[in-house]
């Protein structure tokens, strides 16, 4: 089936990123959580800036029953919110392929409990700044790595939500099986969002550093160096070294930084500063599970998981 309209759940930074650079290909749907939102995208439009210069149309409404069908849902909320917006397509469009790009481990559980629509798993490197409900700049166009999930759905369909999505000016790239990438992006989550939640930095060259005693560089290493136990034990070959991941985003961060932009700052770090819940479950809390399943010792990632979920609560 080919894949002429695309529900796209979420209308956060992502979530906005994917509809606005698809709605110049496709049919966009948009749900959000608020209707001043949907109003606001209704009257505007959904303006990307930075990486890309444009504004697109795009259907936007908060009442699930208003969607109408559609060919590729994208669930672009965080996976804390992923139960609610999963269960608000529950009986919807059931030929659709579902896509999720949750950060951690678990969001295609979650999903499937709600319908037995083909699934694409998929993380994504992007990032950006929301600047209001209708405007997002984007500032890091990296790849979005997707894969069929579980036999749910075969290779042929990620390589065509892969290539709509370079299509629309997108960067991506599918794997025949996303674990190995998945993975790694997990290990590099579970480390650098935690370090930066409890240490209140972004994405800054400390997280590399290690010539010093004192240098966070150690930590990170350490962290990382667990991880990558824990994907030995549960039979992962990693598609990318999380560490060289990390050296190399603190580099380009440097080199965004010299152009006048601000450092990264990790979801988890937002969201502390914000006091909303965190995903630790999902990224940290995922990892520690694997740990204990496989009969790991991960003392770091257990000490920081412990130690972001305390500072939820302060």
């Amino acid at each position: 089936m080919a894949i002429e309209r695309v529900c796209v759940v979420g209308a956060g930074v992502i979530g906005s990123l994917y509809a606005a650079h698809l709605a110049r290909c496709v049919e966009v749907s948009v749900l959000t959580r608020r209707e001043d939102h949907a109003r606001a995208l209704a009257a505007e439009g959904l303006r990307i800036s930075g990486k890309s210069d444009f504004t697109a149309s795009v259907y936007a409404t908060a009442e699930p029953a208003e969607l109408p069908e559609f060919d590729l849902g994208i669930v672009a909320t965080k996976a804390t919110q992923l139960e609610e917006a999963a269960s608000s397509l529950a009986g919807r469009s059931a030929a659709a392929t579902l896509m999720t790009i949750q950060n951690g481990l678990g969001a295609e559980e979650i999903v499937r409990r709600q319908g037995d629509w083909p699934l694409v798993s998929a993380v994504t490197f992007m990032s950006g700044v929301r600047h209001g409900d209708t405007h997002v700049e984007y500032e890091l166009d990296t790849e979005t790595w997707l894969g069929a999930y579980a036999g749910t759905t075969g290779y042929e369909r990620a390589r065509e939500i892969e290539a709509l999505l370079v299509g629309s000016g997108l960067r991506a790239r599918s794997f025949p099986d996303l674990r190995p990438a998945q993975w790694s992006k997990l290990i590099f989550n579970a480390t650098v969002n935690a370090v930066s939640a409890l240490t209140d930095l972004p994405h800054v060259s400390q997280f590399a550093a290690r010539d010093g005693l004192t240098d966070l560089g150690h930590l990170v290493f350490d962290l990382v160096a667990e991880g990558k136990a824990v994907a030995a034990a549960a039979g992962v070959e990693l598609h990318e070294d999380p560490w060289e991941m990390n050296v190399h985003a603190v580099r380009r961060g440097e080199t965004l930084a010299a152009e006048g932009h601000y450092a990264h700052v990790p979801s988890m770090l937002e969201d502390v500063r914000a006091g909303r819940p965190t995903e630790v479950d999902f990224i940290t809390g995922a990892l520690v599970r694997e740990a204990a399943r496989h009969g790991v010792s991960v003392p770091l990632h257990t000490a920081m998981y412990r130690l972001v979920k305390a500072r939820e609560c302060a």
